[in-house]
């Protein structure tokens, strides 16, 4: 695991018009704790955090030099801007090489699933305990040629060595369902349709096969033809 290193500033003004002006600057506000010592309020460089974030995942290991003093960090909490998706502050903790600590690893899904399945990704994260310099970025799960029931837990993932997982090794990861036939569909669409009371319309051929829609031709004026015999026969007597 790489650790990244931020020169960090301390701050003395607070409040959030001096975070605005941090934030103006290309600093983040941030705050630094941990091991029993006092809460240390500093800023780091925006772009170096973000890059750091970005290629070294959210367990990132920081070393942040502070005062010609360089101590290690993880991000704890990170406040981000809900529309720019600026980072707006920061929570660092203090940690030491060979230290225990625990945090949420990501988890990442890889292969292709088994014709006709679906997997459905019950957990984004699972807690682990491990060296705070030896947290993995993410934990791949392989689904190669997984089918319908084939489902994988906790338990079944592939740890780092040395961590030890503190989710419940019972805790559904990824399911993997029978992806539905038509008919299968067309019955849940049918039976939730009927709870709604509405009524599915006969469709063309159906209503042809009732006799509906056909065109049937007019029958003669009966009553015409006899009129006409009528008046032919009165001309041939006169």
């Amino acid at each position: 695991m790489a650790d990244f290193r931020l020169e960090a500033e301390i701050r003395t003004e607070f409040g959030k018009g001096s975070a605005r002006r941090t934030r103006r600057a290309g600093r983040v506000p941030a705050v630094l704790y941990g091991h029993g010592q006092d809460v240390v309020h500093l800023s780091l460089p925006a772009r170096e955090f973000a890059a750091a974030l970005r290629n070294g995942g959210s367990n990132v290991l920081l070393t942040i030099a502070l005062d010609g003093k360089e101590q290690l960090a993880l991000t704890k909490a990170v406040q981000r801007d809900p529309l720019k998706r600026t980072h707006e502050h920061v929570d660092l903790l203090l940690v030491r090489r060979g230290e225990k600590t625990t945090v949420e690893v990501p988890i990442t899904m890889v292969g292709d699933v088994a014709p006709d399945t679906i997997p459905n990704h019950q957990l984004s994260t699972v807690q682990i305990e491990a060296d705070a310099t030896q947290l993995p970025e993410s934990i791949e799960v392989d689904v190669t040629g997984r089918s319908a029931g084939q489902n994988i837990t906790a338990g079944d993932l592939v740890l780092p060595k040395g961590s030890v997982l503190i989710t419940d090794a019972e805790a559904l990861v990824i399911g993997f369902l029978g992806a539905p036939t038509t008919e299968a569909l067309e019955a849940e669409l049918a039976e939730a349709e009927a709870e709604a009371g509405i009524e599915r319309e006969e469709s063309d051929e159906a209503a042809e096969g009732a006799g509906q829609g056909d065109v049937v031709p007019e029958p003669q004026d009966q009553g015409s033809g006899e009129s006409m015999g009528s008046a032919e026969k009165s001309a041939q007597d006169s």
